[in-house]
């Protein structure tokens, strides 16, 4: 898991893997004569397709393991515990296997990476974390399924034209969110835990999308290691702010609660959030956001399978809306 790479649109700017130019400067060989390299070329390696089936499967459970986190222990304090941890034990890992020079970056890439984990750890799953207190955990990921959605939209205000295919599968992805939305406005659920996750998955499309387009540290592994610490100190910070220690006792957690808590460190944070943060920047965006129409379907099994949850006609209709919407769209940009 060693190779860069770039987003195939010609139009959209690579993932930097160092600091930007701070001045004029002459062009690369093969760069135009704008002075703005040529994107390598991203190959889908053996490499990228296991990091996909490790987001595919793992993220899709996560879901189920917030939900079981929170029926005991507070929204933001635990996703920060969790992050904070897993990118501890990560930063350690690294230093272990190639020394303590891995961890070594400029200023520029350090508030990049913190930038991007605040956005994807801090406001796409803490705010997950805290709908799903109220919101069933395959509602929660059918509305987060949506993201690539928003990829293309932000594309479009970035200057990028992803084509018609594209749009009219943003078009069929917003019908099934709001299709989705009907449990909470018929008070099914609590309205405010669905729009906290369409927030939710706004502010990670921005994270995802950012995170191709500033400096990040070149090692993939050192920039989720700080983008997870970021995001972890985040959560914690807003969780104090909320009041979330007060009357916390560590011995009424649930053992189950302590349970899903090590997976989602160990899976969720550590094995799969390393493996989409490498995805990022050495595989195609449009190929990335494959996960989104996995994870749901993996998310409303287990969810029902486990926990009960209900799979009502506007769960069952919304979503297949949405995974249509996007498989029209990462079919459309991998063509061109």
């Amino acid at each position: 898991m060693t190779s860069r790479a770039a987003d195939p649109n010609p139009a959209s700017p690579s993932s930097p893997s160092g600091p930007a130019l701070d001045g004029p400067a002459a062009p690369a060989p093969g760069a135009p004569e704008d002075g703005h390299p040529k994107a390598p070329v991203r190959r889908i390696t053996g490499a990228v397709w296991a990091a996909l089936a490790i987001v595919y499967v793992v993220w899709g459970s996560t879901y189920l393991g917030i939900r079981v986190v929170v029926e005991s222990m507070p929204p933001f304090l635990s996703a920060g515990a969790r992050f904070v941890v897993a990118g501890l034990l990560l930063a350690a890992l690294l230093a272990w296997r190639k020394g303590i020079g891995v961890l070594r970056v400029d200023g520029r890439q350090l508030a990049s990476a913190a930038t991007v984990g605040l956005l994807l750890l801090l406001g796409g799953n803490g705010f997950v974390v805290l709908a799903e207190t109220s919101v069933p955990s395959g509602l929660a990921a059918l509305l987060v399924a949506v993201v690539p959605a928003w990829v293309v939209l932000l594309r479009t205000v970035s200057g990028d034209r992803p084509g018609p295919g594209a749009y009219a599968g943003v078009l069929l992805g917003l019908a099934g969110l709001a299709v989705l939305t009907l449990p909470g406005l018929s008070g099914e659920v609590r309205i405010g835990g669905v729009l906290t996750v369409v927030v939710a998955s706004v502010l990670w499309s921005v994270g995802s999308f950012s995170a191709s387009r500033i400096p990040m540290p070149a090692n993939p592994f050192t920039a989720s290691a700080y983008e997870m610490v970021a995001g972890g100190l985040g959560c914690l910070l807003l969780g104090l702010l909320r009041g979330e220690h007060h009357g916390l006792d560590p011995a009424a957690v649930s053992a189950r609660s302590w349970t899903a808590f090590g997976y989602l460190v160990l899976f969720g944070s550590l094995l799969a959030f390393t493996a989409y943060a490498w995805l990022l920047q050495s595989a195609p965006l449009s190929l990335v956001a494959t996960y989104a129409y996995v994870n749901p379907v993996v998310a409303v099994a287990l969810g029902a399978l486990i926990l009960g949850e209900a799979v009502t006609w506007p769960i069952a209709l919304g979503g297949a809306v949405v995974v249509a919407g996007v498989c029209l769209i990462v079919s459309t940009e991998r063509r061109n």
